[in-house]
């Protein structure tokens, strides 16, 4: 493969740089979205199927052990961590080796925290929960979303994602399932995963089109999150582990894409948490007002929350109607 079919990742990385994805899912789309060396397509093998599912039972069994016994929370194995989210920083790390390599294809896992002053766990949750207005917290990189079912603690939903680059523009069909448990008043956690993923590329053009089932680029194959809550210390702690799957990259050209997945994901990670805690204060706000009888002031999510810190080395427009072919599922 020659440098120069890797040029259309280079500008695809720069779009995401001003365009990030933002939300649980959606730091996790967005951590791979600049691996692909080439807009070949690929097919998912199913070594690297077996790879994946077994990395996620790993974390799974992981999740289980949660008790009152074992720390809760990442933020508390670390004096310096805990101390910089009680200063207002978000906290961004690489979970163990990412990306982390398997058979014809990465896994990429991060991990990444903010501590919320003044919020309650309530309001936390009735966002991270309100799929539906993702299309709104979450504009322009989710153009539809739609809640398919909901419980008290099981969740499923599907999202349109959007990303655009200088040379190519396609979306992402995806439905998810989520999982949330409480482990006592003050502590939450769920577990999510993809159930569908679909490329629609070309998307907006004469030839759009859906990719059949792992199939296309291989950006993304499978998403799967964890995700914390801990309401203390007057305010509440939010923990957000993104793990995604993709297509291999070249030996030859891994020094050339890591660096730039690896920027790609620390910066996506981060606004994330940002952008979720600015919908968590807005909503908190309005809340209030509410309940004090006054008048709410409608503006846009865009709390500027103080800016983040990286750690490494760490182990555990909406488009018009007639633009679109291929219909977001209903």
């Amino acid at each position: 493969m020659s440098v120069s079919s890797f040029a259309p990742s280079l500008e695809l990385h720069e779009s995401l740089r001003s365009r990030r994805f933002v939300g649980a899912w959606l730091a996790a789309a967005v951590i791979i979205l600049g691996a692909s060396s080439t807009s070949n397509g690929a097919e998912l093998n199913p070594e690297t199927l077996k790879a994946w599912d077994a990395y996620v039972k790993t974390q799974n069994a992981r999740v289980a052990e949660y008790s009152s016994a074992t720390p809760f929370l990442w933020s508390d194995q670390s004096p310096d961590r805990l101390r910089l989210l009680q200063q207002g920083e978000t906290v961004v790390a690489p979970f163990g080796e990412t990306p982390h390599r398997v058979p014809k294809g990465l896994i990429h896992h991060w991990i990444g925290a903010v501590f919320l002053r003044g919020a309650r766990l309530d309001d936390v949750l009735s966002v991270v929960r309100d799929y539906s207005d993702y299309k709104d917290f979450y504009a322009p990189n989710v153009i539809e979303s739609r809640v398919f079912r909901q419980t008290g603690t099981e969740d499923a939903f599907a999202l349109r994602m959007l990303n655009k680059a200088a040379v190519t523009k396609f979306a992402l069909d995806t439905d998810f399932q989520d999982t949330y448990t409480r482990l006592d008043e003050n502590k939450w956690y769920s577990i999510g995963y993809t159930t569908r993923v679909r490329e629609v590329e070309n998307y907006g053009s004469a030839d759009e089109h859906e990719a059949p089932a792992d199939t296309g680029r291989g950006l993304i194959w499978r998403m799967y999150s964890i995700s914390r809550f801990e309401q203390r210390d007057g305010g509440v702690y939010i923990e957000l582990e993104a793990v995604a799957l993709s297509r291999d990259v070249p030996g030859m050209l891994r020094w050339v894409v890591d660096p730039i997945v690896r920027r790609t994901s620390r910066s996506s990670m981060q606004v994330s948490l940002q952008k979720t805690g600015g919908a968590v204060l807005q909503r908190s706000r309005t809340a209030r007002n509410n309940e004090n009888g006054n008048i709410p002031i409608k503006s846009a999510i865009s709390e500027n929350l103080p800016g983040g810190r990286v750690q490494s080395g760490l182990i555990p427009q909406t488009p018009s109607p007639d633009q679109s072919k291929t219909q977001f599922r209903q």
